[in-house]
């Protein structure tokens, strides 16, 4: 299994980390728990991005609009609160912004039978300019009240509640795609339309309720990205919709849908911010682990490809 493979690289890979945090424990502070913090910190908002838009891989389309839609119900929260309004009413204003925002993107694709890859890049598009033509490009301060911000901002015996937030949406993600009726929709959908059809799964349904996930993700990854930087900036979403799908591709998921779990969206994830953080502990350029992502990507689509191949010979 693809997840199989991803998890054996990970297991390597903190092994490694592990042994040079021990050996070289002052140039290398893998283990200190300055940089734990920052890991449980930033894994949350890509994790979040990743687990929406690995639902919709599943099913056989893409949204490259998340990134931007993270931006737009972020800044639209945080200027409802700026305006009176509770956090714990403008958050879920802000889920429902994105909900709405994918089915529409689901409606697009399915209604005029066009590639969901050039629907949602208009939606980028678009959403960015929403951003600016809402607010220009000025950064939106966020003032939670204390319990919403401890709830999604906070700490529970050392942990980062938003990494346990992550944690908790991975398995129940896990429960809804391999545990569920619906998880055995959506992999039908995205393996086989027609024979989706044929045994009565409605995927036309399904493809929707995967393009509202991913919106649903994206609108709450901005929610524990605002609460923790306690502020908006109109730029901020850009490009994570790319690493989003990059950490579903090395987690395991097929770019042709029908194929892939949450264990290796979750593994993809980390992956990549353990890569992030080791070449920042090295000091390294910035421009290196852009090379060394890109590299990755390459590599598990050849695997991915070579594993489907091989599954349908036999």
């Amino acid at each position: 299994m693809p997840a199989g493979a991803i998890l054996l690289v990970f297991i390597l890979v903190q092994l490694g980390c592990i042994l040079a945090g021990l050996l070289f424990p002052d140039d290398f502070r893998y283990l200190s728990s300055a940089n734990m913090g920052i890991m449980m910190r930033s894994v949350p908002v890509l994790g979040c991005l990743a687990l929406g838009a690995g639902v919709l891989m599943i099913a056989g389309e893409f949204d490259l609009s998340i990134g931007s839609v993270y931006t737009l119900t972020a800044v639209v929260m945080a200027m409802l609160v700026g305006n009176g309004v509770d956090a714990f009413i403008a958050a879920p204003i802000g889920l429902l912004i994105g909900a709405a925002i994918g089915v529409l993107n689901g409606a697009l694709t399915l209604r005029f039978n066009l590639p969901s890859f050039i629907v949602t890049l208009g939606g980028l598009l678009f959403w960015r300019g929403a951003v600016l033509l809402i607010n220009g490009a000025v950064q939106v301060r966020f003032d939670p009240n204390p319990v919403f911000a401890a709830i999604f901002g906070g700490t529970v015996l050392g942990i980062n509640a938003a990494f346990i937030w992550f944690v908790a949406l991975c398995v129940l993600f896990y429960l809804l795609m391999h545990r569920h009726r619906f998880g055995n929709h959506v992999f039908a959908t995205g393996g086989n339309r027609s024979a989706a059809t044929a045994i009565g799964v409605n995927t036309g349904r399904i493809k929707i309720i995967a393009f509202a996930i991913a919106g649903a993700m994206a609108a709450f990854a901005g929610i524990l990205a605002t609460t923790r930087v306690g502020s908006v900036q109109p730029g901020q979403g850009a490009g994570l919709e790319l690493q989003a799908i990059a950490a579903c591709v090395i987690g395991g998921l097929s770019l042709r849908g029908g194929r892939g779990s949450i264990l290796g969206v979750f593994l993809g994830v980390m992956l990549i911010f353990t890569i992030t953080d080791v070449l920042l502990l090295m000091r390294a350029p910035g421009f290196y682990l852009d090379m060394f992502i890109a590299a990755l990507i390459v590599a598990a689509s050849i695997f991915n490809h070579g594993l489907n191949r091989g599954g349908a010979r036999e």
